[in-house]
């Protein structure tokens, strides 16, 4: 079940996007304004609305920490706001003057890409807010734009129905037709593909556009293959134009919303129907999941933005949540909830998200905080709650056990979530070689020697094969 839990009616014209991040929801609009919601109440913030656009706003978001937020409009400027105190950061001015169309942060908060109507495209530096590479399709308006997870590749579509993609050059490696009649949106699942004839490296990305489709990828980039973009699968289900698409944060779930005025939600891997949204009483413009939570906005040409919640067990079917994944104390929330479905304890779930229950708290639970914090009488459920999470340590534990030696980092002994490779040739977690850098360390933790540079280079080799060893060991 989906319930609309909040409707906002504040923009005086057509909704053109909305985005969330970890705390904030933002909405752009016609009225050239950007609006800026906190999630805890929908309340929208004290120093909202952003006004700085002469004219329409299309497209907003943020970056990868929530700390920065972009806006570009058809005055030819993308803005950049801190989300902290609403202040402007900077103003980019597309090269040509043109409206620019989308903008997309890259998932490392390096870059900033801008697409405009006159079909050039710009990668902005984040540090120094200066022009970084520009680049143009051959005909049509960009429309849409979306990067890969890993950041190798972004990929853009027109408005004459080409995707083109790019490496972080701003090479085109590849472009063909996908929508007849032009294309609207595209985005990228966050999760890998990873069912036995792909590994890792493969992402799946969707497509919508003017032909009423919605188009789903298999895409891939190494350095010995090359890129590849692989048509899977056409979704179908609306009546007319598609606008807009968007994974969910962990994949299971494909959005999008229509000129019929309609919002769909489809299971990616079968193409199933979940659930069909009609609220709505003009286009549907935008929609957008929430990060880590199950929300979802969607926004439209009527002038509105409806939050829908989709519930727990709905969202649970057919998803085999019993299995523990390393690092309980990074769970969220919600993987806490869904934990405990799988445990027999949906009864719990409320309870446990109304006192902010994530990985970390679930850890440290104990006789006396069940029953005083969380308020549970029962001897039995409180002896029950301990013993499953018991079982769940043990079972990590000994999974942990097994960690090939060249997973671990030679600084914390643990299994690299973020894999860099230093100048001494080694590779070490991120967090724990910079801060032994930040320690005017200047030496190498293997070899004691100078090192000759602190440039940490992404060791993507080794983080795919630590997925690949994590999905084979936790079925």
């Amino acid at each position: 079940m989906v319930t609309l839990i909040r409707t906002l009616a504040d923009h005086g014209d057509d909704v053109n996007c909305c985005a969330f991040s970890s705390s904030f929801l933002a909405t752009c609009s016609l009225d050239k304004t950007i609006r800026l919601y906190s999630l805890n109440d929908f309340n929208e913030l004290p120093y909202s609305p952003l006004k700085c656009h002469t004219y329409a706003v299309h497209c907003c978001c943020f970056s990868p920490s929530g700390h920065v937020l972009a806006s570009c409009s058809t005055d030819g400027t993308t803005v950049l706001w801190s989300t902290q105190t609403g202040h402007i950061l900077a103003m980019l001015n597309q090269p040509s003057g043109s409206p620019v169309r989308v903008c997309r942060f890259s998932p490392d908060s390096t870059y900033l890409v801008s697409g405009a109507a006159d079909g050039t495209v710009v990668s902005w530096n984040m540090q120094t807010y200066k022009l970084f590479r520009s680049g143009s399709v051959k005909d049509g308006s960009l429309v849409a734009c979306a990067f890969s997870p890993n950041g190798s590749i972004f990929v853009t579509g027109s408005s004459c129905g080409d995707l083109t993609v790019w490496d972080d050059k701003m090479r085109c490696l590849h472009s063909e037709k996908a929508h007849d009649l032009g294309i609207t949106c595209c985005d990228f699942s966050s999760q890998p593909i990873s069912d036995g004839e792909h590994g890792p490296q493969f992402f799946r990305m969707a497509s919508c556009g003017q032909d009423c489709q919605i188009k789903l990828w298999v895409t891939t980039f190494t350095d010995f293959l090359g890129f590849e973009l692989k048509h899977k699968c056409t979704l179908s289900g609306h009546s007319a134009p598609v606008l807009s698409c968007a994974f969910s944060y962990d994949g299971h779930m494909l959005v999008s919303g229509s000129v019929d005025k309609s919002v769909i939600v489809y299971e990616p891997n079968s193409g199933s129907i979940l659930h069909t949204l009609t609220h709505h009483t003009r286009y549907v413009t935008t929609c957008a999941f929430a990060p880590n939570i199950l929300l979802l906005a969607t926004g439209s040409m009527d002038k509105t933005v409806n939050i829908w919640q989709f519930e727990l067990e709905v969202y649970c079917q057919g998803r085999p949540e019993d299995e523990p994944k390393l690092f309980i104390e990074d769970w969220s929330e919600e993987e806490v909830s869904l934990w405990l479905c799988a445990q027999g304890l949906k009864d719990l779930v409320s309870i446990f998200k109304m006192n902010n229950i994530d990985g970390k708290e679930l850890l440290n639970l104990t006789k006396e905080s069940l029953t005083d914090d969380l308020k549970i009488e029962s001897l039995g459920l409180r002896s029950k709650i301990l013993r499953k999470i018991e079982e769940l340590k043990v079972k990590v534990e000994a999974l942990s056990s097994g960690i090939p030696d060249e997973f671990l980092c030679p600084i914390t002994r643990e299994l690299m979530k973020e894999p860099v490779i230093a100048s001494d040739g080694y590779s070490y977690e991120k967090e724990a070689i910079e801060n032994w850098i930040s320690k005017k360390k200047r030496t190498s933790p293997m070899t004691n020697l100078i090192l000759p540079s602190l440039v940490l280079t992404p060791n993507r080799t080794l983080k795919m094969a630590i997925d690949r060893w994590l999905e084979t060991h936790q079925k």
